[in-house]
């Protein structure tokens, strides 16, 4: 039987995280808790920004589009993962596969893309601030928005029809716990010479232009802020970057320990705990990082549990 027009496979076995029994249910219950601290953190903050009319700004706007991000992408792979702690066979079909492949690429590539659009929201906003809200118009935040999306649709549409031309006839055992790129392509007997060379071009592209959209932004911000002269004017502008620095850092820092590690250090072992920083704890981690560290964040959600109280 063939899966589609390409492939002998019609379903695969995902190996998950550990293959002994004892540990099932104590990553079953840790990682639903991980996965409802990343849901009720994401709705959450999306839904503080909706409400509190002063957070309708870019800033918050892009803030939001990106916790709608982490709550997809993190809802693509958590949920079956879970799924699989507590079933005896650990299967996928085919169809579930590729669609969580493409989903995945879609979301974590706007993802990257997001984060360049807030480094660049920040660089107006602390090197141009007379010129800000003309700059950052609805119309230009909206437009920014849709590229992001248009870039993650472009990388999931290209890298996901390449997969599916791929002809899966070796073991059906993905060493993985989703469906990601490279464990695929190790099932394939098929030559997946232009698979990778696709991966590499939109990998270097999704990487390096975020990447340079960042570094270029915060070094116009570091040279304007070290140019004010008062201190409390310096701390104010570098709380407003704070913690947009340290989102990057972390999922920058994580894809970079995922991906970029030698192949002769890597195991696929360490692959899938690293992995697992990038795309389960990142998308918990971010709503927190905005709500703990961001004085206006605390401020409406205070208002509205006052509001909540009063009434």
């Amino acid at each position: 039987m063939t899966a589609g027009n390409h492939s002998t496979v019609t379903e695969f076995i995902l190996a998950g995280l550990t293959d002994k029994p004892e540990l099932q249910l104590p990553l079953f219950l840790f990682f639903l808790g991980v996965y409802v601290i990343t849901v009720v953190g994401n709705l959450g903050m999306i839904t503080l920004i909706v409400l509190s009319a002063h957070l309708h700004t870019p800033m918050y706007y892009f803030l939001s589009s990106l916790s709608f991000i982490d709550l997809c992408y993190s809802t693509v792979i958590t949920p079956k993962m879970l799924v699989n702690f507590v079933t005896e066979k650990n299967t996928i079909s085919y169809p579930e596969c590729m669609t969580q492949f493409y989903f995945f690429i879609f979301f974590i590539v706007s993802e990257c893309h997001m984060l360049g659009v807030m480094a660049y929201d920040r660089y107006v906003a602390i090197c141009n601030p007379l010129l800000y809200n003309v700059t950052m118009s609805c119309q230009v935040c909206s437009q920014l928005v849709g590229e992001v999306y248009m870039m993650g649709l472009i990388s999931a549409t290209v890298n996901t029809g390449c997969m599916v031309r791929v002809v899966f006839c070796k073991a059906k055992i993905i060493s993985h716990y989703f469906c990601d790129v490279f464990p695929l392509l190790e099932l394939s007997c098929s030559s997946s010479y232009i698979n990778i060379v696709v991966v590499f071009c939109f990998s270097a592209f999704n990487t390096v232009a975020p990447t340079l959209t960042v570094l270029g932004s915060y070094a116009s911000i570091i040279a304007s802020i070290l140019r004010i002269s008062s201190t409390e004017g310096r701390s104010k502008a570098f709380r407003t970057c704070s913690s947009h620095i340290l989102a990057v850092t972390i999922f920058y820092g994580s894809a970079a320990f995922t991906y970029l590690q030698p192949s002769n250090v890597s195991s696929m072992d360490q692959s899938k705990v690293s992995s697992l920083f990038y795309t389960i704890f990142v998308p918990m981690l971010n709503p927190l990082i905005y709500s703990l560290r961001n004085k206006d964040v605390k401020v409406a959600l205070n208002k509205i549990i006052e509001k909540r109280l009063f009434c």
